[in-house]
């Protein structure tokens, strides 16, 4: 099983995963062309793509989704209060490529095992996936306000996590969104902040070596290099020392990580 995040951030969210017989994203909210142009970035053919994960219908993750499952003729896979949500945002989908996937549940294509689950997020009924093949496990989860026992437990010991890391609580609080929107942010239905995706990492990591993509930071409200040594000094105050077996890596909104092995 390969990855990369291809796009991470609040103008857009997709990450690819392959395995030796199948290609997918969860989600796709960039335009059908940029999509198109990050595949070739990664050196990975668009018209090979076996499925469309979503994860919630907000347009960060999936503006491209119809346009990318009309032109290529992509599955499209959601719960079904995400696909009411999204209908009229995605346009016309033909019946045969629309396919639901329940929350909770583990869909299995080939020697792939997709799990879904559920996260506390402002959308119909938001899910993030597990990707599990041949002992190997990718956590995406880039979205929430929190994180629960229940969803720690489910990604507990990932071999990579592609994990929100959002924003910073001080650039937050003092910049310029109206608290309306702030008090959004900082809710358990909001998104986690760099602390609070740190706390939750220390207690799903397991002594071997991990991947942790911290991922989907907010443009106005922190940098890559702040959530770096965010994270990093607050593993450390839990006891996990970054470079010992955790590897912390940026993602970005327009440039793709490499493609790696779980």
């Amino acid at each position: 099983m390969q990855f990369s995040v291809l796009a991470s951030g609040s103008t857009g969210n997709a990450i690819y995963v392959e395995n030796e017989d199948h290609a997918f994203i969860v989600d796709a909210g960039l335009t059908g062309k940029k999509m198109e142009q990050l595949f070739a970035k990664v050196d990975r053919d668009i018209k090979k793509l076996s499925g469309i994960f979503v994860t919630h219908e907000h347009i960060d993750h999936i503006r491209g989704v119809g346009v990318l499952a009309r032109k290529y003729h992509v599955p499209v896979y959601a719960n079904a209060k995400t696909w009411a949500a999204m209908d009229d945002k995605v346009g016309n989908i033909p019946l045969e490529q629309r396919f639901q996937f329940d929350m909770e549940t583990v869909q299995s294509f080939g020697s792939l095992d997709v799990e879904s689950f559920a996260v506390s997020h402002d959308a119909a009924d938001p899910m993030f996936y597990t990707f599990h093949e041949n002992g190997r496990k990718l956590v995406v989860i880039t979205d929430t306000g929190y994180v629960s026992d229940r969803m720690k437990g489910i990604i507990q010991g990932a071999d990579s996590f592609v994990f929100e890391s959002n924003h910073d609580v001080s650039m937050l609080q003092m910049g310029s969104y109206p608290w309306s929107t702030k008090r959004r942010i900082l809710s358990d239905v909001g998104h986690v902040s760099n602390e609070d995706a740190a706390v939750a990492m220390s207690e799903v990591v397991e002594q071997k070596p991990t991947r942790i993509y911290l991922s989907h930071l907010s443009k106005d409200n922190n940098m890559k290099d702040l959530a770096r040594m965010s994270v990093s000094q607050t593993l450390q105050s839990c006891g996990i020392m970054p470079g010992e077996f955790v590897t912390l890596l940026d993602t970005d909104a327009d440039e793709p990580t490499k493609v790696v092995t779980v």
